[in-house]
């Protein structure tokens, strides 16, 4: 160890019995650089940090350049505060590879153990210069061996960091850069400075060993530095910028030191200090530059390697080699021996180079055999896409079309290439085109990496064919991915279509018309609030289904819909909304609101014209009855192969009015054609306020009614039928009756009325037919086990007798369940409905009569009792409706004409029942016209279950103008009977009962 003589101060220590420099900044690899990931979570590590540490490391700049004050505090802090700053780095290091999980721990602390050799080595120093106060250190000391054991975990450290080869090339290429730059390192400092320390110079070669030791050192972590630098990761940049930034600190500071100068005049505290000072500082800095305490940052966009970067990562080898070359022309130009070292190392550096220029041009073969077998593996690709490929300039220009243009679009791609995009776009798309185009390239490529177009492209033929193009960047122009997919979007307009048209006759339906109403409401035109809505529904429609053949029904709809088409305006809608209802919509129109109503009505009166016209349409399904009346709906004439039918149309008209929706327009005008409907059919209806508070009346009713047949309000009567000649009780006619919470009975005529009007579906009708037929059939199955074997007569309309739900089967087991004798059960067919088929209804009443139930004709000379129904129907008796028996005795014709009906039914040796017989002298004149039976007040009116009982015990009534004869009463509750013939009136009869028709209508 060399000592200063005389006055002069001690010279300062060999460099490498001082501090080593690596081991003071030389730590600088940020824990969150590129090299390693950044921290799980956290937040970006803010100004406060930074300033921090710029304050420590320019205050301790600050005192080293005062020279501290003092010598004892200069020694003090040039060799304990380079231990704290060492000692900070390792913790800091520590701390963070103990509470950041990843795979880069080990890094870390390989790095806290660098920083602990450096904070041990500079302590031990700081013991013997500050402590002991020793002058002038050993040749060998434990510092040493500290500082030398510094760099070792940090070279193992940045390798654990770098973006490792993954290849054993590049494993050889990376030792031999760094051999490449180690030695050319090595060839400079040795010819300017290591030379002269290679020399023993009186010192032992341990000495020698240790001065060349740290130089060695830093030159493999500035080579190692040098190779990994342009290979580094490209995540967390800023942490290893800062760990390059710091053991660049170091070499800089070492290199100062070396200087024959600077060595000499150095003592510990001295500015030179602070440059280790702030490498330290920067490496304990660097594991925090990343992310802390929050989630990991959305990924940045990746930027392309700049190519002045990669340029300079190829010369490297080239520029050390030309540092090598540098270092040897200094001794050759300065007149210096060359020394064996500097001719090994610049040998050695040559040799490398020209091994790694033939590992190289090997990886170049490589790469360019791969490069062209990956050319013609996309080339293939292209060439045999389906979908076409189009390369487009910045310009717009086409330079590449792949060859699938000619399948797909019908074009040449040759005669493609060199034109303008724009020229092959539909001048309707090519605005929404270049829009979409000039805004995905101002989108941020990462955000957007693609986009697609849907265009229509010029084909061949001359045509357009809808084309999907997915685009991408690339070389500042675009790539065009298109496929041909006018199929698809003709499948998705006709689906579209599909969904808001009627698939039958091609009209709007519901979901569109209610739009459509919906946008003439809310125009914005002066006249667009000027809209009416047609309800018209077609009347007969189910008769043509019945008779003709449903096939017939959907021809009369699909001419139905096309004369209603025909007859609205261009800018009208016409619809069909389900069945046989349709819709129109009629816009536009000003002036006097009742001039546009008149104008309306006779729009409507005109449809209601048009759909009335006969239609001719095919012959399907069952055939209508021969000689059956003609009836809307019914054929009215047959050529062969097709028939003419007619059907009517019931319309309602509602106006548009201020404030109102499409829902409560649309619902006026079905409440207004049900108006229609229900006033007898064929006729146009407007829409009233008061027909809303009808409906919910008749609907409030409605309910009543189903509550009432739930709670079991119904009540079950019976009014005998009387044998004109001899006064006994032939038959009893079940009627119902409903009794109110105030103990009215309602007849069926006034209940029912409310059914009608209130159900759609006649589901209470049908629910009260149900109940009258099974409980008429119980309790005359038990006045039969009583010996009273009296039949019962039960009205059925004809068209429940057709129904699903009174089949023969069902009525069988009724019968059977209650043990009641078929032929103690008359049905009688009721109700005129012109759309039940004879035909069927024939088969189903032979059916009947086979099962031993008897027939009855009702209401002769009305609806189903016509002659031809007469004719055609199996019967057992036939019922004269009241309607001839009213003015029977005061008319002359009307006596005629009940006279003549009576007389067919006596010569077809049918019984015959003639209805409402309420006084005595239309029942003498039936009976002698020959009617065998009556029924009505003349007799009895509707008898509850005891007098029903009291009544069948009598057995007989007294007949006016008939044979007197005595009548036994049974029971008290018979019916008070007069006795003898017309003498007078007998005191002890009772009143005449009233009519039913005289009950009061029910409570609203």
């Amino acid at each position: 160890m060399d000592t200063n003589t005389g006055t002069q101060e001690p010279t300062p220590p060999p460099r490498g019995a001082r501090r080593p420099p690596g081991a003071r900044a030389g730590y600088g690899v940020s824990a969150s650089g590129a090299l390693l990931p950044g921290p799980a979570g956290g937040d970006r590590a803010g100004l406060l940090p930074q300033l921090l540490v710029a304050m420590v490391c320019g205050g301790y700049a600050a005192g080293a350049a005062l020279d501290w004050g003092t010598p004892p505090l200069a020694a003090f802090m040039g060799d304990f505060g380079l231990a704290a700053a060492g000692l900070a780095a390792c913790l800091s290091c520590l701390w963070y590879a103990r509470t950041v999980p990843g795979p880069n721990r080990p890094a870390w602390v390989l790095f806290a153990v660098s920083s602990a050799m450096l904070a041990a080595g500079n302590g031990t120093w700081g013991w013997y210069e500050v402590v002991l106060g020793v002058k002038s250190m050993p040749h060998v000391s434990p510092a040493d061996f500290c500082f030398l054991l510094f760099a070792p975990p940090a070279i193992v450290g940045l390798l654990v960091l770098a973006k490792r080869p993954v290849t054993r090339a590049g494993w050889v290429c990376l030792t031999l850069d760094a051999w490449l730059i180690a030695g050319s390192l090595l060839t400079l400092t040795w010819s300017l400075a290591l030379a002269h320390d290679a020399g023993l110079d009186g010192r032992g070669k341990a000495h020698v060993a240790l001065a060349l030791a740290y130089p060695v050192f830093d030159i493999l972590l500035v080579s190692l530095v040098l190779a990994l630098h342009f290979r580094r990761s490209a995540a967390d940049r800023p942490a290893v910028n800062a760990a390059i930034t710091s053991l660049a600190l170091t070499v800089l500071c070492d290199a100062v030191y070396t200087s024959p100068l600077p060595r000499r005049d150095y003592h510990s505290g001295q500015i030179l200090d602070a440059g280790w000072f702030a490498a330290s500082m920067l490496m304990a800095y660097a594991p925090w530059v990343g992310h802390r305490g929050a989630p990991p940052p959305p990924p940045r966009r990746v930027r392309p390697e700049r190519k002045a970067a990669g340029s300079l990562g190829a010369l490297t080898p080239y520029l050390a080699a030309a540092v090598c070359t540098l270092g040897m022309l200094y001794n050759v130009l300065g007149g210096h021996k060359i020394d064996r070292v500097v001719l090994i190392t610049g040998c050695t550096v040559a040799l490398v180079l020209v091994v790694r220029q033939g590992i190289m041009l090997l990886d170049n073969i490589a790469l360019t055999q791969e490069l062209a077998q990956k050319e013609n593996h996309f080339r293939s690709l292209v060439q045999g896409s389906s979908d076409v490929i189009m390369i487009a300039a910045p310009s717009g220009v086409l330079r590449y079309v792949s060859p699938a243009a000619k399948g797909v679009l019908g074009r040449d791609p040759d005669s493609m290439v060199g034109t303008e995009l724009a020229s092959h776009i539909h001048p309707e798309d090519l605005g929404r085109m270049l829009h979409e185009v000039r805004r995905f390239l101002a989108a941020q490529p990462s955000a957007e990496p693609a986009t697609r177009i849907e265009c229509r492209v010029r084909s061949g033929d001359g045509g357009w064919l809808n084309v999907e193009s997915t685009v991408n960047r690339y070389q500042g122009g675009l790539i065009f991915n298109s496929r041909d997919v006018t199929e698809r979007v003709r499948l998705q307009a006709q689906l579209q279509h599909n969904a808001s048209h009627d698939p039958l006759t091609d009209l709007p339906n519901r979901a569109l018309f209610t739009e459509r109403v919906g946008h003439a409401l809310g125009g914005r035109r002066a006249d667009d609030g000027e809209a009416a809505v047609l309800y018209i529904d077609l009347d007969g429609f189910k008769a043509v289904n019945d008779t003709v053949g449903h096939q017939a029904g959907d021809e009369l709809l699909i001419q139905a819909a096309r004369r209603l088409q025909d007859s609205v305006r261009a800018g009208d809608t016409a619809a069909r909304l389900g069945g046989d209802e349709f819709a129109a919509l009629i816009c536009g129109g000003k002036g006097d609101p009742q001039v546009r109503e008149r104008q309306i009505v006779e729009i409507a009166e005109r449809l209601r014209l048009t759909l009335s016209e006969p239609y001719v349409v095919s012959v399907g399904g069952r055939k209508p009855g021969g000689d059956a009346p003609m009836e809307h709906g019914a054929p009215e004439g047959r050529r062969e192969g097709r028939t003419q039918v007619r059907v009517a149309a019931s319309i309602g008209v509602a106006f548009a009015t201020p404030g109102i929706t499409s829902a409560e327009l649309m619902r006026n005008a079905d409440l207004a054609m049900y108006r229609a409907k229900s006033a007898g059919k064929n006729r146009v209806e407007l829409y009233a306020p008061q027909m809303h508070s009808e409906v919910a009346h008749r609907a409030e009713l409605a309910a009543r009614l189903r509550s009432a047949l739930r709670d079991g309000e119904f009540t079950l009567l019976h009014q005998p039928v009387v044998d004109l000649d001899s006064g006994d009780v032939d038959t009893v006619q079940a009627q119902a009756r409903w009794r109110s919470a105030q103990g009215i009975l309602f007849t069926p005529a006034e209940f029912l009325r409310f059914v009608d009007a209130g159900s759609a579906d006649g589901a209470e009708r049908a629910e009260v037919g149900r109940w009258l037929l099974e409980e008429a059939v119980e309790q005359a199955a038990t006045r039969h086990r009583l010996g009273h074997r009296v039949p019962v007569c039960v009205p059925v309309p004809a068209g429940k007798l057709l129904s699903r739900e009174l089949p023969v089967k069902r009525l069988e087991a009724l019968l059977e369940r209650h043990e009641l004798p078929p032929d103690a059960l008359i049905l009688e067919v009721s109700g005129h409905d012109p759309r039940v088929p004879l035909d069927e209804l024939e088969r189903r009443l032979g059916a009947l009569r086979r099962l031993g139930v008897r027939i009855a004709l009702g209401g002769l000379g009305t609806g189903y009792a016509g002659m031809v129904a007469l004719r055609r129907l199996p019967v057992d008796v036939l019922k004269l409706d009241r309607a001839f028996t009213e003015g029977l005795v005061e008319s002359a014709r009307l006596h005629k004409i009940t006279s003549g009906l009576l007389r067919i039914a006596r010569d077809l040796g049918l019984r015959s029942v003639a209805e409402g017989v309420d006084r005595p002298d239309q029942a003498v004149a039936l009976r002698e016209m020959g009617c065998t039976h009556g029924q009505g007040m003349a007799f009895a009116g509707p008898l509850d279950s005891p007098r029903l009982h009291g009544c069948l015990l009598r057995g007989v009534f007294p007949v006016p103008g008939g044979p007197e004869r005595d009548v036994v009463t049974a029971g008290a509750g018979a019916l008070p009977v007069r006795r003898g013939g017309a003498a007078g009136p007998d005191p002890l009869a009772s009143p005449p009962l009233r009519s039913h028709n005289e009950t009061s209508v029910p409570p609203t």
